[in-house]
């Protein structure tokens, strides 16, 4: 079989490897052709276009690059249409991956039911922009979900049947926990002497720029404790060792976010999948969302959540605290990062709920695997 898998950022492309990996399995003969990273490519995709070449984050932002957007848009269109897959995976990415959903089911391909279109790792329509789950319903030919929550929203609400699979990170982490990373061959993390302070910033160059210097003067105040920023892929040191060269504590490490947090006593971290990867690793985490002044206004009268931080949407309660635009700020991330690292009862309540997190999203088995099945089981119809 031909699968085409379009994922648009470092999350997409760690989850669609494995995906890649498992789908290989199943099936002997897959020819994958991808648009993701890295990982993607290394699983054995075929990468027509990286990741870091789409990632825009923020209202205003896609608005500047909205250009660019639609070249890729076409392309992708051309591209697929050429290769004539008998499956179109599309890996989260909602702004342009849904476009290219409604697009693909007009094509007699798709239309006719000869290819189907399947996404993994829905939109977030529960937080915002729920007006789109009728056109998805419409469009996409299978549903798979990783949060346990997802499946009732789309059946209650919206008469969908849907497919939970466990979540992907759950296994990732389980592997790099088990084979305990590489970080004894890093001088930094290897030295720490278990005093170490994990940031991580984001991805994106438009939101470490915004983020990473609160999280720096936190350092000025723990000066007994190293604090290493997760350098993203992609983004050249020289972006960072201009913002880290006044700050005497602290240093960054490329490739190596997971090993960082196995040697971590606690993290500051971007709202995201980041939030999820430190509580998978038991890091107990400040959560930390600050974005430009049109992006926040525009964010806060559309998105419908009560938390920005996946532990606390998925437990749907307060597990680790969250600072948002102007509550991030240096007095504050001190002051919780001082909880973090000295209040006992405190770090006890995070543990206890780290634990049923953990076991809700395991409760599957392996994501990847189960997704993978889906889609072939699906396609051999």
């Amino acid at each position: 079989m031909k699968y085409y898998i379009i994922a648009g950022e470092a999350s997409g492309d760690l989850h669609g490897s494995n995906l890649i990996k498992e789908i290989k399995k199943q099936d002997s003969a897959a020819v994958i052709r991808c648009w993701g990273g890295d990982k993607m490519q290394a699983a054995g995709g075929e990468l027509v276009k990286h990741y870091r070449d789409l990632a825009f984050m923020g209202f205003a932002e896609v608005l500047m690059n909205i250009r660019t957007i639609f070249r890729n848009l076409r392309f992708c269109k051309e591209d697929i249409l050429q290769f004539k897959p008998d499956a179109l995976i599309l890996v989260d990415y909602p702004g342009f991956n849904l476009r290219i959903a409604k697009w693909a089911k007009q094509q007699p391909l798709f239309a006719d039911k000869v290819s189907k279109i399947i996404y993994y790792i829905s939109p977030q329509v529960w937080a915002w922009k729920e007006g789109r789950v009728k056109m998805m319903k419409e469009c996409i030919d299978k549903m798979l979900v990783i949060l346990p929550f997802e499946k009732d929203y789309y059946k209650n609400k919206w008469n969908w049947e849907v497919e939970y699979v466990g979540h992907p990170l759950v296994e990732v982490v389980e592997s790099v926990v088990n084979s305990q990373g590489s970080a004894a061959i890093d001088p930094i993390l290897s030295n720490s002497n278990n005093k170490l302070i994990a940031l991580l910033p984001g991805s994106r160059k438009q939101e470490i720029r915004i983020k990473l210097p609160v999280m720096l003067e936190v350092s000025k105040s723990f000066p007994d404790f190293q604090f290493v920023v997760a350098k993203a892929p992609g983004v050249e040191d020289s972006f960072y060792d201009e913002m880290l060269k006044i700050f005497s504590n602290v240093s960054y490490v490329s490739g190596k976010t997971y090993d960082l947090l196995l040697t971590s006593k606690a993290a500051l971290v971007t709202s995201g999948t980041a939030t999820l990867e430190t509580a998978l690793f038991g890091v107990p985490e400040a959560v930390c969302y600050k974005g430009s002044w049109l992006s926040y206004q525009i964010g806060k009268r559309v998105v419908k959540v009560k938390y920005i931080s996946l532990v606390n949407l998925i437990m749907d309660k307060l597990v680790v605290k969250e600072f948002i635009q102007h509550d991030m700020n240096a007095e504050n991330l001190t002051r919780e990062l001082n909880e973090l690292l000295h209040n006992s009862e405190r770090l006890d309540q995070i543990k206890k709920g780290y634990t049923s997190l953990k076991k809700i999203l395991s409760e599957k088995g392996n994501a990847s695997a189960k997704a993978a099945a889906s889609i072939v089981k699906l396609l051999s119809k």
